[in-house]
């Protein structure tokens, strides 16, 4: 009785897996509402946000004409600049890059 040598080929299935494009919501600077105001929209809008956080993004879009609000999927992405410019801020979104 031989004892023979069987080969088991074993197929590979790897998943890849693709992160979603992320956007970078925006917040453009105006003359129309007051630094308070902005702080509370944006605490109001983005879940967690703490007053701190606000205060810095109010201050970086005031100071450059624009600021870095959240950065997230396109769905999320869009609820959030909608939300503000219902507030009366303006608001762009973008793809993050």
């Amino acid at each position: 009785m031989s004892l023979g040598t069987s080969v088991i080929k074993k197929s590979s299935t790897s998943t890849v897996r693709k992160h979603a494009p992320r956007y970078k919501v925006l917040l453009h600077n105006d003359d129309f509402n007051s630094m308070e105001y902005v702080v509370q929209v944006l605490m109001q809008t983005v879940g967690g946000m703490t007053q701190p956080q606000a205060v810095n993004i109010m201050m970086e879009t005031h100071n450059s004409g624009v600021g870095l609000v959240i950065t997230c999927a396109l769905e999320h992405a869009e609820f959030y600049s909608e939300t503000l410019l219902n507030h009366g801020l303006t608001s762009t979104i973008e793809p993050d890059e």
